[in-house]
C-alpha cells in the first residue's frame, strides 16, 4: 500500500513538480514571503521580551520574589533589613540596578555585595570567583567581555569612569546582557552614580518550608507601597507591553499575506487539477479511488506549504535581525534590556505550520472538483462541468457567515476593548471575503461585461471568465485584497501618524528646549544637572524657563510614564486636557491619566486613585481621562512638586524655553549649546515633534512593507490565473490562429481577460478598503489610545491604482505566450 502511494507521487505529483517548475517555484515563493513575514514578526517582539527574560533570569538566579523600586530613584536601602526579618524570608538580596544606552547597545549597571552568593545565578557563578581581586582593587570594577574593555582601562560609570579591575568572559557571563554589563560592590556603585542609601532592587528567596503566597503578602505589607514586589518575571512581563501593539499590528498584517498566499494555492492547486483531468479522468475510469487523488493533491498542497514555510522562516530570520536595529528608540526606551535578536522556540514550527494549513485548505477548496465531476464529465472542458458552479444554498450560508462576520467587526471596532480591537481588522477581511463568494456569480458576471467592452477579443475573454467562475472569483478576491489592503493601510497609517502628531502639537509651541534626552525619546532618565536651570535663566533672551521631569513607575502591575508638569508646560498630555482641568493638575489638585490605564484599572473622571511611591501610597483625584499614544506607554500627569517630592528625584529631565519678545531665537539657541553640558541635548519645539512623528512613522513602515508585498502576492496570482487560461484554451487558441486570427487578437484577448479581473478586483478592493480604513481608524482609537481622525487620502487612490497595474502586469507574460503559440502543437490531440 505505502509503495502504492510512493509510486502515485513519484508519477504524478513529482512529474508534475519537473513539468512545471515556474508553477511550483511560485507557489513557494509566494507562501515563503508569507512566512518570511510571520517569522519576524515573531522575532521581532520575541527578541525583546527574550532579552528581558534572560536578563531577569541571569540576574535573579533561585530568587522567588523582588522587591524592586516604583521609578529609577529606587528606595531607602533600610527596607533591605525589614525585608530580610519577615518569616519566611531565607535571603534578601540589595542590588543596584540601572541601564543606559540604546537598546541595541544597552548597559547595565549593577551593584551588590556579598549576600549576592545566596542567588545561585548566572550573575552570581560568574562574579563570586573574582571577589578576591575585586575586593582587592578598591575602587575598581568588574566587567563582562561584551563591554570590549581590558583591565586598567575606564569603565564609563555613572558620568565619569572607574578602573576596571576584572574582566568577566564564558557563557555565564554573555547571558547576562550578552556581556555588556559593569558590577561593583554596592557601596562603590552607590558613590559612584550619587545614589546615597538607595536601592533598585531586594532578591528574596523564600525558605523552602514557607508558604511563597503568604510571604510575598507579608512583604508587600512590609514596603507599605513604597516599592513593588513581584516575581522576578515581571520585568519581563513589562517588556512585553512595550511591543504589544506592535506585535498585534504586524501580526494582523501579516496573516493578510497568508490569506492571498492561500488563494494563490487554490490558483495553482486548480491549474494542476486541470491539466491532469485527462489522467484523472483515466484514472477514474479504470476504478482510481477519489480519495486517493485528492490525498495526493493535498500532500502536493502541504509539500509546498512546507518548503514554503521553512525557506520564508530561514529569510524571515534575517529580515527580524534587521528590523530590531530599526525599531523606534522611543517604543523600547522602558526595556531595561540589551536587544538582542532571540527567535522563540514556537516560532519556525508555528510558521511552517500555518504554511501548510493555508495550503492543504486552499487545495482542499480547489480539489472538490475531483469529487464533484464523474470519469466523463471530467474530460469536458472547465465550465461545462458541475464542479465549477457553485450552489445557491452554500452562497446563501457564506453571505450569512459574512453579515455576521461584519457585525462583529463593527461591535469589536466601536467597543472599549483595548487591543482587542485589533481583532476587527481580520474580522472584516474575512466578512468581505465571504460576502464576496456570496455575489460570486454577479461579480463574475461582472467581469465578462467589461471584457465585452474591448470587442471581439473581449468577446471571447467574456466567454473564459464566463467559463471558469471559481478560479475567476479566486483572482478576484487576491487583487481586491491587494488594493484593499493597500489602501486602507495607507491611509490607516497616515491617519494614525498625523493624530499621533496632533496628540504632541503643544511640543512646537515651545521655543526650545534642553533635555537629557534627543528629542526622538521621552527624558525620563537621567535629571538633569543640579543648577542648570538658574543657569538657563540667566541667559540674555531668555524669558521663561518651565520645569518638567518625566519617569517610568509602575503602576496596577504595569509600566506606565508619570509627566511632572509646571504652570506653562506643553509637554504631552497637556493639549488633550481641558483648560480648567490644566490649571488644577498645574495646581496640584489631581492627576490626569491616559484611556489606557483607566481602561485596565477601571478608572474614570471623578474616582480616586492610589498611587505607590517610595515616600508611599498616595491616593489622588483623578480630573479627566484623556487620550495618549499607549505604545509608548499609559501616562499620569500631576504637579511637577509632587512627583519631586513623592518620588524623590528633586530636579528635572526637561526644560522648556520661552523666548523673549524680540529675541533672535538662533542666538539664544547657541548660547544655550555653549552654556549646557556636551551630553545634554538642545533642540526647538518643532524639532522636537518632528523626531516624535518620524519615531511614529518608523513603527509603520513595517506594515507598509507588507502591504506592498501583498500586491506583489496578487499580481502573481493573477498571471497563474491567466497562464491557466492559456492553457485551458490552449486547442481553442490553436484553432483560431489555424482559421486565421492574428497573434494580436490572441494577445488581446488575454489582456481582455486581465483588464476585466483587474478593475472589477481593483474597484471592489477600493471600496473595501476606503471602508476598512474608516473601521481601522475606530479600532485604532482603541488600541493606541487616541483620537484617530478618519481622513480620506487622495494619494491612497492613487497607490490603490498603482496596486491594480502591479496586478495588471502579471498578465503580460501569459499573453505573450499565447501570442507566440504553435499551431501545430496547440491543435494536436495530448
Amino acid at each position: 500500500m505505502m509503495g502504492a502511494a510512493l509510486s502515485w507521487m513519484r508519477v504524478f505529483t513529482l512529474r508534475a513538480f519537473a513539468v512545471h517548475p515556474a508553477r511550483t517555484a511560485t507557489s513557494i515563493t509566494v507562501v515563503a514571503v508569507s512566512a518570511v513575514l510571520l517569522v519576524a514578526v515573531f522575532g521581532i517582539s520575541g527578541s525583546i521580551t527574550g532579552s528581558a527574560d534572560r536578563l531577569t533570569r541571569s540576574v535573579a538566579g533561585n530568587a522567588d520574589l523582588e522587591v524592586s523600586g516604583i521609578t529609577d530613584s529606587g528606595f531607602d536601602q533600610k527596607l533591605q533589613a525589614r525585608v530580610a526579618a519577615v518569616p519566611g524570608v531565607q535571603t534578601a538580596v540589595p542590588m543596584l540596578r540601572m541601564s543606559s544606552g540604546p537598546p541595541s547597545e544597552r548597559v547595565l549597571l549593577l551593584g551588590a555585595d556579598a549576600r549576592i552568593a545566596g542567588l545561585h545565578s548566572e550573575l552570581q557563578r560568574t562574579v563570586q570567583p573574582h571577589l578576591g581581586r575585586l575586593l582587592a582593587n578598591p575602587g575598581g570594577v568588574a566587567v563582562g567581555a561584551g563591554m570590549g574593555l581590558s583591565e586598567g582601562d575606564a569603565a564609563p560609570v555613572g558620568s565619569g569612569t572607574a578602573p576596571v579591575a576584572v574582566v568577566l568572559h564564558g557563557s555565564d557571563a554573555m547571558r547576562v546582557n550578552g556581556g555588556r554589563f559593569v558590577m561593583a560592590p554596592l557601596p562603590l556603585l552607590q558613590e559612584l552614580t550619587g545614589r546615597g542609601e538607595q536601592l533598585d532592587s531586594i532578591m528574596v528567596d523564600v525558605a523552602p518550608d514557607a508558604d511563597a503566597s503568604q510571604v510575598r503578602a507579608a512583604v508587600a505589607d512590609t514596603v507599605e507601597g513604597r516599592a513593588t514586589v513581584a516575581e522576578p518575571s515581571a520585568r519581563s512581563a513589562n517588556a512585553a507591553g512595550s511591543v504589544s501593539v506592535l506585535r498585534s499590528l504586524t501580526l494582523s498584517s501579516a496573516s493578510a499575506a497568508l490569506v492571498v498566499a492561500a488563494f494563490l494555492v487554490y490558483n495553482v492547486m486548480s491549474m494542476a487539477i486541470s491539466g491532469r483531468r485527462p489522467e484523472l479522468s483515466m484514472l477514474r475510469a479504470i476504478g482510481g479511488s477519489r480519495r486517493a487523488m485528492v490525498g495526493d493533491l493535498l500532500a502536493e498542497a502541504a509539500l509546498v506549504g512546507a518548503i514554503g514555510g521553512i525557506v520564508g522562516s530561514v529569510i524571515g530570520v534575517f529580515v527580524g535581525r534587521q528590523a530590531i536595529d530599526a525599531l523606534p528608540t522611543a517604543i523600547v526606551q522602558s526595556v531595561e534590556a540589551r536587544t538582542e535578536y532571540m527567535l522563540p522556540g514556537y516560532a519556525v514550527p508555528v510558521t511552517v505550520a500555518a504554511c501548510v494549513l493555508a495550503s492543504v485548505a486552499a487545495a482542499a477548496f480547489a480539489a472538490r472538483q475531483i469529487y464533484s465531476v464523474a470519469p466523463v464529465e471530467a474530460l469536458a472542458p472547465v465550465g461545462a462541468s458541475s464542479a465549477d458552479a457553485v450552489r445557491r444554498s452554500v452562497r446563501v450560508v457564506a453571505g450569512t457567515i459574512g453579515v455576521g462576520f461584519l457585525a462583529a467587526a463593527v461591535t469589536v471596532a466601536v467597543a472599549d476593548v483595548g487591543r482587542l480591537s485589533v481583532g476587527a481588522i481580520g474580522l472584516i477581511s474575512a466578512a468581505e471575503i465571504a460576502l464576496c463568494f456570496a455575489f460570486s456569480t454577479v461579480i463574475v458576471r461582472g467581469s465578462a461585461s467589461i471584457a465585452r467592452v474591448f470587442g471581439a477579443p473581449g468577446a471571447l475573454a467574456a466567454a473564459t471568465v464566463e467559463r471558469a467562475p471559481r478560479r475567476v472569483w479566486a483572482t478576484l478576491m487576491t487583487v481586491m485584497i491587494g488594493v484593499s489592503v493597500t489602501m486602507s493601510s495607507t491611509g490607516s497609517n497616515s491617519n494614525v501618524v498625523d493624530s499621533t502628531a496632533d496628540s504632541f502639537s503643544t511640543l512646537a509651541n515651545v521655543d526650545l528646549f534642553v533635555s537629557s534626552t534627543d528629542p526622538g525619546v521621552f527624558p525620563t532618565a537621567p535629571l538633569l544637572p543640579a543648577g542648570l536651570r538658574q543657569e538657563v535663566e540667566a541667559i540674555p533672551g531668555v524669558e521663561e524657563v518651565v520645569q518638567g521631569q518625566m519617569a517610568y513607575a509602575s503602576l496596577g502591575g504595569a509600566r506606565v510614564m508619570i509627566s511632572g508638569m509646571a504652570p506653562g508646560s506643553g509637554v504631552p498630555p497637556t493639549s488633550a486636557m481641558d483648560e480648567q482641568v490644566r490649571e488644577r493638575v498645574w495646581a496640584g489638585d489631581g492627576v490626569v491619566i491616559s484611556r489606557d490605564i483607566g481602561r485596565s484599572l477601571g478608572v474614570v473622571a471623578g474616582d480616586t486613585l492610589d498611587i505607590p511611591t517610595p515616600r508611599g501610597v498616595h491616593t489622588v483625584e483623578v480630573l479627566q481621562v484623556v487620550p495618549f499614544f499607549s505604545a509608548l506607554g499609559g501616562v499620569v500627569a500631576m504637579n511637577i512638586e509632587h512627583m519631586q517630592e513623592w518620588f524623590e528625584r528633586p530636579g528635572e529631565t526637561i526644560l522648556g524655553i520661552g523666548a523673549a519678545p524680540g529675541a533672535d531665537l538662533h542666538d539664544v539657541e547657541t548660547a544655550l549649546r555653549e552654556k549646557v553640558p556636551d551630553e545634554i541635548y538642545v533642540y526647538t519645539g518643532g524639532e522636537g515633534l518632528t523626531a516624535i512623528t518620524r519615531s511614529i512613522e518608523g513603527a509603520t513602515v513595517l506594515i507598509g512593507i507588507m502591504a506592498w508585498i501583498v500586491v506583489v502576492v496578487a499580481s502573481v496570482a493573477l498571471l497563474n490565473t491567466l497562464m491557466l487560461s492559456v492553457l485551458e484554451r490552449r486547442r481553442e487558441l490553436g484553432v483560431l490562429r489555424a482559421i486565421g486570427s492574428s497573434r494580436r487578437f490572441a494577445l488581446r484577448t488575454v489582456l481582455a481577460e486581465a483588464a476585466a479581473i483587474g478593475l472589477v478586483g481593483g474597484a471592489i478592493g477600493v471600496a473595501f478598503g476606503a471602508a476598512n480604513q474608516y473601521l481601522n481608524s475606530m479600532a485604532m482609537s482603541n488600541v493606541l489610545s487616541i483620537d484617530v481622525e478618519y481622513q480620506p487620502m487622495v494619494t491612497a487612490l492613487l497607490f490603490a491604482a498603482v496596486a491594480v497595474v502591479l496586478s495588471l502586469l502579471g498578465s503580460i507574460p501569459p499573453a505573450l505566450r499565447a501570442a507566440r503559440l504553435n499551431i501545430v502543437a496547440a491543435v494536436g490531440v495530448e
